[in-house]
């Protein structure tokens, strides 16, 4: 009976002693201790796997992602945060499957344009059929921005015009204003459309070359070509937007006499004007149209703060891929292991540890699986619109999206971290976990920080960030970080070859998911939210969130 009592109070001694070592440690370090290889690894093989046919938007392999993400979130005991407390928050969407027509009427030799080959189009209304007519009015890169003293559209009337307009923004050819070629929200497609609807334009047409979009014409004719999902929203006046090969556009413009390289030019100066070329266009859209739902996934950690447990921090990833397509090498899976199966799994390995911590923090974390990513952040989009607690209420949105699985880094690298203080929050938090930070330099060239989920918050004045892989990895040579990225991006990035390759590891996305649970933690406890730095083109929308 003695050895027994004795085995007993031993047992309870080793049983008690990690707990107690939990709770002797920093709060975030203890959280961050409890990320665990196997709750990231399980969920990845998962959902990068042929049975879930490439996670396609309202297919069979995109609704067993949801549903298996719903029954991770219950498994692991977060509450419902969804629709009426379900873990499912609904998304109305519209499937559209374009065939356009654009040509030349008149002011220039009539002529039809090439689809695919010359430009892409595909409608802005949720319609069978989108039309518009009008003249072509260059308008510089398409851009009004108080901030740089910017104004392309001058106060000229443009309604019922059509727009043609360059990406990216004028520091590309002039460091000294805006941000160099650090590029702007300013330069994003998204921006141009939404900017020309607000001038009541009745189209777009963006001007591509490769410098200034950053990829090639082929990545624009496969994402504008075949089905495009948009969120099922009244229509504004824009009945399409489109893209025009340089080639085409200079033709064009040169059959009345104008110099495309020279309006470019002209285009780089703050005095710019908006330039009628007297040329006539049509557009016709005939589109195939399906309306239904998907959804975001939603599941709560509860806060313990009496005052702060109504404020959230999110931490969010997107479960969504493109489904099947036609076959690549024999390959017609878009399995997305990487983007972003790797996202998710390392999102819920961050809840895993959260729930394992006996301490819960004093703002709620709501942990998301984000719905149509690769549609244009129209998940992320819709939910910060329709928030499960008001906007103000929300600390930040940290977003996991292409985790690191070549291996164990020494570096970290975060989109975002230079427009808030969450930054700062970032490399305290790497310097914790060893790492060393650097700046992405293709993603700011890029426009990373537009790209990824964590901006639909942004726009929405809640700060926002998303981690990346550095490119110093333990026992690789010093290039070779660099070089696998570049591989990715060239044969496996939106390609069925996205594939769990069998020397992938996760000790790279446990860093990252270290880092981040010491991220969520220390922004769960602080007094006061993270905030914009004055410098940050979101400071604006940031005091409008909180009503300052």
């Amino acid at each position: 009976m003695k050895r027994q009592l004795l085995l007993s109070c031993a047992t309870a001694l080793v049983a008690a002693s990690p707990l107690a070592a939990q709770r002797s440690t920093a709060p975030d370090a203890r959280v961050a201790a409890l990320v665990r290889a196997d709750a990231i690894w399980a969920p990845l093989k998962f959902l990068a796997s042929d049975l879930l046919e490439g996670r396609g938007t309202a297919r069979r392999g995109g609704e067993l992602a949801v549903q298996y993400i719903a029954s991770q979130f219950m498994a692991l005991g977060l509450e419902p945060a969804g629709d009426s407390g379900t873990y499912f928050q609904h998304v109305p969407i519209v499937a559209l499957n374009p065939s356009p027509l654009l040509a030349v009427t008149g002011g220039a030799p009539q002529r039809e344009l090439r689809y695919r080959d010359d430009y892409v189009a595909w409608s802005e209304r949720a319609d069978t059929l989108a039309q518009a007519a009008g003249e072509l009015v260059f308008v510089g890169y398409g851009i009004t921005a108080p901030e740089w003293q910017w104004d392309d559209y001058k106060g000229m009337d443009l309604k019922g015009k059509i727009l043609l307009m360059l990406v990216n923004d004028p520091g590309i050819g002039n460091p000294a204003i805006f941000r160099g070629k650090i590029l702007t929200y300013y330069g994003r497609w998204t921006y141009k459309l939404e900017e020309a609807a607000r001038h009541g334009a009745a189209g777009v047409l963006l001007v591509h070359n490769d410098t200034m979009a950053t990829y090639g014409w082929n990545t624009v004719r496969n994402s504008w070509t075949g089905e495009q999902i948009r969120l099922d929203t009244p229509p504004t006046s824009l009945a399409f937007g489109g893209w025009i090969t340089e080639a085409a556009a200079a033709e064009l413009l040169r059959g009345r006499g104008l110099d495309l390289r020279a309006l470019i030019a002209s285009a780089g100066q703050r005095d710019f004007r908006p330039v009628p070329t007297g040329i006539e266009l049509a557009a016709t859209v005939h589109s195939q149209l399906k309306r239904m739902t998907t959804d975001n996934v939603i599941g709560r950690l509860p806060g313990r703060d009496p005052s702060l447990k109504h404020e959230v921090v999110f931490v969010s990833a997107h479960w969504d891929h493109f489904g099947i397509v036609p076959p690549v090498n024999g390959d017609s899976i878009m399995n997305g292991a990487v983007d972003n199966a790797s996202g998710v799994a390392t999102m819920l390995g961050i809840a895993d540890a959260f729930v394992r911590d006996p301490v819960r923090p004093k703002r709620s974390i709501l942990f998301v699986g984000m719905a149509l990513e690769e549609s244009g952040l129209l998940g992320s989009a819709w939910l910060a619109a329709h928030p499960p607690v008001p906007l103000a209420r929300v600390a930040a949105d940290l977003n996991l999206d292409v985790t690191n699985l070549f291996g164990a880094a020494r570096d970290i690298s975060a989109v975002g971290a230079d427009q808030s203080t969450l930054g700062r929050i970032f490399a305290g938090a790497a310097r914790a976990e060893g790492l060393r930070v650097v700046v992405d330099s293709l993603a700011l060239t890029r426009g990373g920080f537009f790209r990824a989920d964590h901006f639909s918050f942004a726009k929405a004045g809640v700060p926002a960030m998303t981690p990346g892989s550095g490119n110093d990895f333990v026992g690789r040579p010093a290039d070779w970080g660099r070089e696998q990225k570049d591989i990715y991006n060239r044969e496996r990035y939106h390609q069925p070859a996205d594939n769990l390759l069998p020397w992938y590891t996760v000790d790279g996305s446990v860093q990252q998911a270290r880092v981040l649970a010491r991220i969520a933690w220390d922004v769960a406890e602080a007094a006061a939210q993270p905030t914009w730095y004055p410098t940050s083109e979101f400071a604006p929308a940031g005091r409008a969130r909180i009503g300052k």
